[in-house]
């Protein structure tokens, strides 16, 4: 079982307030984020929409890597982009889209293979798994 952390501190109110998001292997430490970094464009902060978006192109790509190697491939490079869209819906705000983009470079691979090997990883990977509530999730696989 392995079992990673994040915290968040916030001080202050709603959109005037700000938050500091840490991990514990201090890749993000007090990071900043708050209403204008989320959805003002205020790109001094980040969001919990591109951090999900970080940690779904890291783990699909994994899996995509992970899953050639079994098939006797090796993956020379794998690049990956996630967009996340929140969206409002009434009062509320939800993400509706995830947009993956994979081109990756694999000697000998079939298109047909990478095709299969990339929209397996998309399904399997756990979170993927784990963002099964989002309404679309789709992929655009390019083979270098």
């Amino acid at each position: 079982m392995n079992e990673k952390i994040a915290s968040v501190h916030w001080e202050g109110r709603g959109k005037k307030g700000q938050g500091k998001i840490s991990t514990e292997t201090g890749a993000l430490k007090d990071y900043p984020y708050g209403f204008a970094s989320r959805f003002e464009d205020d790109r001094r902060g980040t969001n919990p929409e591109e951090i999900l978006g970080a940690a779904h192109a890291a783990c699909f790509t994994m899996a995509f890597s992970f899953a050639c190697d079994r098939a006797g491939l090796a993956t020379r490079d794998v690049d990956t982009q996630a967009s996340v869209r929140l969206v409002k819906q009434g009062e509320d705000f939800v993400i509706d889209r995830i947009a993956l983009t994979l081109q990756a470079t694999i000697p000998g691979i079939s298109e047909a293979t990478f095709q299969e090997i990339a929209n397996a990883a998309k399904r399997d990977c756990p979170l993927s798994r784990a963002l099964a509530s989002v309404p679309e999730i789709t992929l655009k696989a390019t083979l270098r």
